[in-house]
């Protein structure tokens, strides 16, 4: 099953590090926070990643051809070219890094990635979230289902979408912006998606989690799979600064051996 891993945004609210880099390539415990959901993902066996770059896309493409070389010692001859890797340190992952705009919205970029997504069943998730969320029983939630869309529900206050739950059949029934008041479920991330998704997005355009959520809700296609642990968004300075204190305290989303 492949990975999408949204990483095209602007990120205007961690500026202080998007001015110069994509959002999921701002470090903790220094390295890229998509660099920690990719393990993640790959502690579970998911191991092909589809990533939907946009703003900064070239940082992301010099990121991942050069990972080997920035993680390894090497002997390299000039003059022929030829590189000796000794003790060489990589990720036996395999990356697809797309530019699907650089103002394209997330049912956009998705949509642009569909001729390597479709067909099958395709995990799908935010590239500034990190969380300790069981992925297999989150895959196993979904092929439960009946859904186009299972979307890991988390509890967060303050200023992300709430969701409205028929909690005995995680049928999510409605989806709307909340106030700091209004606690809930949020949606997390994490998702689980069927092809069928792809009809639901118009284009470019499109946002997400808009359009083709509330086409899902109409037709009674989207799943909630609820996440009672760790979660957290960086969405500024503030969360970074968070994230980092959590790493250094051991990191709870940290479900891989080093």
């Amino acid at each position: 099953m492949k990975v999408a891993l949204l990483a095209g945004g602007y990120g205007t609210r961690l500026s202080e590090e998007t001015a110069v880099r994509p959002k999921p390539m701002v470090e903790i415990g220094g390295m890229p926070i998509m660099w920690h959901i990719m393990k993640m993902y790959a502690h579970y066996g998911l191991k092909d990643f589809v990533v939907l770059g946009g703003y900064k896309v070239d940082f992301l493409r010099e990121y991942f051809l050069n990972l080997r070389s920035r993680r390894s010692d090497f002997t390299i001859d000039l003059g022929s070219g030829h590189v000796d890797w000794l003790q060489a340190s990589t990720e036996d992952w395999r990356v697809t890094v797309l530019d699907t705009g650089a103002d394209s919205l997330t049912g956009g970029r998705i949509k642009r990635a569909r001729k390597y997504l479709d067909g099958e069943t395709f995990c799908l998730t935010y590239g500034d979230g990190l969380s300790d969320v069981d992925i297999p029983k989150l895959i196993a939630a979904h092929k439960a289902s009946d859904g186009w869309c299972t979307m890991t529900a988390v509890t967060q206050p303050g200023r992300y979408g709430a969701l409205k739950l028929d909690l005995s059949l995680t049928r999510i029934e409605g989806f709307r912006e909340k106030g700091a008041a209004d606690g809930g479920l949020i949606n997390g991330g994490f998702f689980v998606c069927e092809p069928e998704v792809f009809d639901l997005i118009d284009g470019d355009t499109t946002t997400w989690e808009a359009e083709p959520m509330d086409r899902m809700i109409d037709r009674g296609k989207l799943r909630s799979y609820h996440h009672a642990g760790y979660w957290q968004s960086m969405d500024s300075l503030r969360d970074r600064q968070v994230l980092e204190a959590a790493w250094a305290k051991g990191a709870p989303w940290k479900v891989w051996s080093d």
